[in-house]
């Protein structure tokens, strides 16, 4: 049996609407239990798994570590790389939390999307530099969030929470006995 539920009405910021981009400051003022879930299970382990798109239209996926700091999630890369071309070209991307050892899960696993936007700026850059101490020269970009979506478990459903900028956080429990879905 398929539920779903919507909590209230969603945030946006003047960056946001329905179908914008926001910080992620915005993320956790609007759906708090769930950010504290992404931030727990990145914070869990240091390497993540980031989805770029390649000159060719086709994904890439690379390593990565990301950082949430002052209000934002960063995301610092070293020069010269693939990804830094892939998101000069294409700012879109989607970074899973490293789900670690076993098949567990345990608290579940976590994906945030959006946009990447460089920054050039050299006293943010110095300023992060300062606090993360990143090998020496990279590249950092800023994650404007589109989607944040974890999944879970409660037997003997399966359960997505989701919240994109503009819209009502939404939880679907499923069971294998479902019909499939249809539509995105």
């Amino acid at each position: 049996m398929t539920r779903e539920s919507r909590g209230g009405e969603g945030t946006g910021s003047g960056a946001g609407g329905a179908g914008g981009a926001v910080g992620w400051s915005v993320v956790e003022a609007a759906v708090p239990e769930l950010a504290r879930w992404v931030r727990e299970r990145f914070g869990a382990y240091r390497h993540h798994v980031l989805a770029t798109v390649r000159k060719d239209g086709a994904p890439r996926l690379t390593g990565l570590e990301a950082d949430f700091r002052h209000g934002e999630l960063w995301l610092g890369m070293m020069t010269g790389s693939r990804k830094v071309a892939d998101l000069r070209r294409d700012p879109r991307f989607s970074l899973h939390a490293n789900p670690g050892p076993g098949t567990d899960l345990a608290g579940g696993e976590v994906r945030v999307s959006g946009r990447a936007v460089e920054v050039t700026d050299p006293g943010q850059v110095a300023r992060y530099a300062a606090a993360v101490q990143p090998p020496e020269p990279f590249h950092l970009f800023r994650a404007e969030l589109t989607e944040v979506v974890r999944t879970s478990t409660e037997p003997p459903y399966l359960v997505v929470e989701t919240w994109a900028p503009g819209r009502a956080p939404r939880t679907i429990r499923r069971t294998s006995h479902d019909p499939a879905q249809q539509g995105e």
